[in-house]
């Protein structure tokens, strides 16, 4: 199991790379580039070159293990025909992430962090949110979130709790940012219209 979590995280690494390098070029990679640039830098990140340990070992003692639904976004943004997260995904994650840490670490006398050792009424909520996902048309969010469960139900990482597999705060993090982003350039977009149309 160790050695996949480390194969997993330093693909992650590796399609964080591949979009850090995106961003500063001018040209979009084609796919195949994107691939061959994950692999290499994947592999370079999990041999340990001189160390102790293969670099992403070190990542992984910063970062811990990724969710597996925050996994499979990062990796399906590499794909040519990728769709944008819908903002009903993300402005639930944010919500739940608002509400769900602050009472996971101590706040308050609920704890909703038990709820993912096997809560019958947690995973039909899990459900209806991926029932959701699907109404809004986002077949992939179904997709993601499916691989979530059963990779709890197998226990593909070490934790046993469902909540690990669909959140980390990595996905808390971009979820609320992007939301904060979303409001922002709408205010910015609704004032400048009302600029550009004001009488005179």
């Amino acid at each position: 199991m160790q050695i996949i979590a480390l194969i997993e995280l330093s693909i992650s690494c590796a399609v964080v790379g591949v979009w850090a390098l995106q961003r500063l070029s001018p040209n979009t990679f084609p796919f195949a580039i994107k691939v061959f640039l994950v692999l290499l830098i994947g592999n370079i990140l999990f041999w340990p070159l001189g160390m102790n340990l293969p670099m992403v070992a070190y990542v992984r003692g910063f970062t811990g293990d990724l969710s597996v639904v925050a996994t499979l976004l990062l990796w399906s943004s590499l794909l040519p025909a990728s769709k944008t997260v819908p903002i009903v995904f993300k402005s639930a994650m944010a919500i739940i992430s608002v509400c769900f840490y602050p009472f996971a670490l101590g706040l308050g006398m609920v704890d909703p962090y038990t709820w993912g050792y096997g809560s019958t009424a947690f995973l039909v909520a899990v459900l209806l949110f991926a029932l959701v996902c699907g109404l809004v048309n986002w077949t992939k969010g179904v997709w993601i979130i499916a691989v979530g469960i059963l990779a709890w139900s197998v226990h593909w990482h070490e934790s046993a709790n469902l909540w690990d597999y669909l959140l980390d705060p990595f996905l808390a993090i971009w979820a609320i940012y992007d939301c904060i982003g979303m409001i922002y350039r709408r205010k910015k977009d609704k004032a400048r219209s009302g600029y550009l149309f004001r009488p005179g």
